[in-house]
């Protein structure tokens, strides 16, 4: 079976852009092919077309157009007479529900849509007003699919609702790949709690600092680092990071830090080198950074909001709190850091519930057997 996925996103140093999507998507392309499955990437929205085979894994990068007027109609037909002409021997084509880029396609494969999450889907949950389009194109593109999945139960329930959808969406987690996880010891000299990912208020960042305030009145060497690309505030219009700096107390501003993006292999040493990851997310659907601080055993702290006990389980693979409660944040954060075998236990929970329940061998057979309905349907 030979499996295309078209995407925005990829972590390739040829790639314009990639987060947790395309985090998802390598891992599952990559388990494919090592379980003797053909994978391509229609990779759009790119600088230039090119096309190359890497680890067994054939990409094609699909140049952005330009257009005086109707780009979101015209773009849309160049990709996917683009994908049509190079689908020879393709069996199935996965896109994502973002932004409903399948709307107006007509392909000439079956076409499955996975929800990561849409952009009505993240509006709803942050409260905020969608542009009408962005809807009415990912509503077509979901009606128009051959079949459905999505990484979390939770948003499969609430895009059937924002859609009014009646037919079944397969649940299918994202898969992490254990064996590019190593636990290490931190060779940090100084404690610190991390938040990695994009710096955006969706990510709980502020809630974060607002807490990171009574902990470091309590702890005088204890650090907070925020590791990821600074995104301006949609309410403010303020870059993320300053709005984080208003809520610190002016005492402890030398004791945070922002990082951008760094290589893939530099987060995992930071993340191995902190004391406690914090990711209290008010928006997810079956978050990447989340599996990756489980497989390296990291004491957690997350939001407890849906999709979280699809994941996560309180007390035993970490700690789950709503990010609004700033008392019951920084009360987690400190346990974390002052119960050390506690916080050692729960990482080790973390990354056996892993193995339990995302390995690779699981994930890849649930999602052939999803394929081959699709296919065959």
């Amino acid at each position: 079976m030979h499996i295309a996925f078209l995407t925005p996103e990829y972590p390739h140093k040829s790639v314009q852009y990639s987060a947790g999507i395309g985090t998802s998507i390598n891992n599952l392309a990559t388990a494919l092919v090592e379980s003797g499955y053909e994978c391509t990437l229609f990779i759009y929205g790119q600088k230039v077309n090119q096309i190359f085979v890497e680890n067994g894994i054939h990409f094609h990068l699909i140049k952005q157009k330009q257009y005086k007027i109707g780009g979101f109609y015209f773009y849309r037909k160049y990709i996917q007479e683009y994908i049509n002409n190079n689908s020879h021997g393709i069996d199935v084509i996965e896109a994502p529900d973002w932004t409903g880029i399948t709307a107006f396609m007509k392909l000439k494969k079956p076409l499955v849509i996975r929800l990561h999450g849409s952009d009505t889907y993240f509006c709803h949950l942050e409260h905020r007003s969608q542009k009408k389009k962005n809807f009415l194109f990912e509503k077509w593109a979901l009606r128009k699919a051959n079949a459905l999945t999505s990484v979390s139960n939770f948003t499969s329930q609430k895009t059937k609702a924002l859609f009014n959808l009646s037919f079944d969406i397969k649940v299918i987690p994202n898969m992490i790949a254990l064996d590019k996880f190593v636990p290490t010891s931190s060779k940090s000299q100084v404690p610190y709690i991390i938040n990695f990912g994009s710096v955006i208020r969706k990510k709980g960042v502020i809630a974060l600092a607002r807490a990171f305030n009574s902990i470091a009145q309590n702890n005088s060497e204890v650090q907070l680092k925020y590791l990821g690309t600074d995104v301006k505030d949609a309410l403010t219009g303020k870059m993320t990071s300053e709005l984080i700096k208003l809520e610190i107390d002016e005492r402890y501003h030398h004791r945070v830090t922002f990082i951008s993006q760094v290589s893939y292999h530099k987060v995992n040493s930071y993340i191995n080198d902190a004391s406690v990851v914090c990711l209290p997310s008010y928006a997810e659907a079956f978050p990447m950074t989340w599996l990756e601080a489980m497989a390296l055993e990291k004491p957690l702290v997350t939001s407890n909001i849906g999709w979280a006990n699809e994941v996560m389980i309180d007390g035993i693979t970490g700690s789950t709190i709503q990010p609004d409660d700033t008392q019951a944040l920084s009360d987690e954060l400190k346990k974390m850091l002052t119960h050390k075998e506690f916080a050692l236990q729960c990482g080790k929970n973390a990354r056996a519930h892993l193995e339990s329940n995302f390995s690779k061998a699981q994930i890849v057979k649930q999602n052939v057997t999803f394929y081959k309905s699709a296919i065959n349907a």
